[in-house]
């Protein structure tokens, strides 16, 4: 993939090299011959992956099967457990102890409310099993590996994009944006809404601003149609969404609200959605985020704490507790003018995918058919 901060090819060699056991190709911990003669492999490990819900498509048809896919070709023999809490902090203590209990030695975890997790890092921790804070940052603890984008980043390309294109239009002025901020449990919504700020402040009028539990569509739509009635249809010339899923629904509740003309409207994860609204002219942009990269990174260093290995990580961040060894990728803009170039060309969705009926003659515009 084009972007994304690799592992040193080195580290990467190794783990390919050398699997999960030193035995020729049982299970298990199984024993395989060396140098001529009988000898124990070490049991390959068993990494336990915690994603936070399934309303973001990305989730259950991107990370899991890449993240799984990365540890069964370095490690054949290693065993994926796999959790998803649909967005219930409760569920996810209880998937996260049961690994536990089931002898994970690695915890690659996407947590619902990054704060509230801490006692469950804690109980690794004391059991030495080494933690991975995928996509979101744990705060409250220290532990070994961050995963992410740079989100601060991302907030602030997306509010650009949308003030360049009020811009464009030459309504930047002329009325007042809403912004659908992402939930308030996921500090990731912190550093979207801070980039945001970055690039909106001062610029255009904010009328309304929402921080959305769960990252819900429905709820989107909910507080988009709460501003319209608040502001008045033809005031709000734009909408921020920090993702494509709020999108969605922001995008319901525009239609609804009568709109001929659909303002500038944000999004992220390249969900094959809003890649159709942004070539139908529903939605402006979205932030491809290379997950294919964030998955195959984690699974990376997952197989690596598994063997007792810790590689060095490119930089650091800091929870408010600890500086904790981090890998951040890239985010970049998608529109209609670089779908092509960029999620087609990587392959994150083919032109078949795309292109459906209902969409064809935006897809020949587009140059995709």
């Amino acid at each position: 993939m084009r972007r994304g901060i690799l592992l040193t090819a080195a580290v990467a060699a190794v783990l390919i090299a050398a699997g999960c056991g030193t035995g020729g190709g049982g299970s298990g911990g199984a024993p395989g011959p060396s140098s001529g003669a009988a000898a124990a492999a070490q049991p390959a490990p068993t990494i336990a992956l915690f994603l936070p819900e399934s309303k973001t498509t990305r989730y259950e048809a991107f990370d899991r099967p890449l993240f799984q896919a990365k540890v069964k070709q370095l490690c054949p023999d290693c065993k994926v457990l796999y959790a998803n809490a649909d967005q219930d902090p409760a569920k996810q203590q209880g998937q996260v102890e049961s690994a536990l209990t089931q002898g994970a030695q690695v915890l690659v975890l996407d947590a619902v409310d990054a704060a509230a997790v801490a006692p469950l890092v804690n109980q690794a921790k004391q059991k030495k099993i080494p933690v991975i804070a995928y996509d979101r940052l744990i705060s409250g603890i220290g532990y070994d590996y961050y995963v992410s984008f740079d989100n601060v980043k991302v907030g602030q390309v997306q509010g650009q994009a949308l003030l360049d294109e009020l811009n464009r239009r030459g309504t930047a002025a002329k009325g007042q944006i809403v912004m659908l901020n992402g939930a308030p449990t996921d500090p990731s919504s912190g550093d979207y809404k801070k980039g945001a700020h970055l690039a909106l402040d001062g610029k255009v009028r904010i009328g309304r601003e929402f921080d959305t539990p769960d990252w819900s569509p429905d709820k989107a739509q909910q507080e988009t149609e709460q501003a319209i009635t608040a502001l008045g249809r033809d005031s709000i010339v734009g909408v921020y969404s920090a993702n494509d899923g709020m999108a969605g629904g922001a995008v319901a509740a525009l239609k609804r609200a009568g709109y001929p003309t659909m303002p500038p409207l944000t999004g992220q994860d390249a969900e094959l959605t809003a890649v159709q609204r942004i070539l139908t002219g529903d939605q402006t942009m979205t932030v491809y985020l290379n997950i294919r990269s964030q998955a195959e990174k984690s699974a990376e260093l997952a197989v690596a704490l598994g063997k007792g290995e810790h590689p060095a990580a490119p930089t650091k961040v800091n929870n408010g507790t600890a500086d904790i060894p981090a890998v951040l990728l890239d985010p970049e803009v998608v529109t209609k003018a670089n779908i092509k170039d960029t999620i087609v060309k990587d392959g994150f969705y083919t032109a078949g995918q795309i292109c459906t009926s209902d969409v064809s003659a935006a897809c020949q515009q587009a140059g995709l058919q």
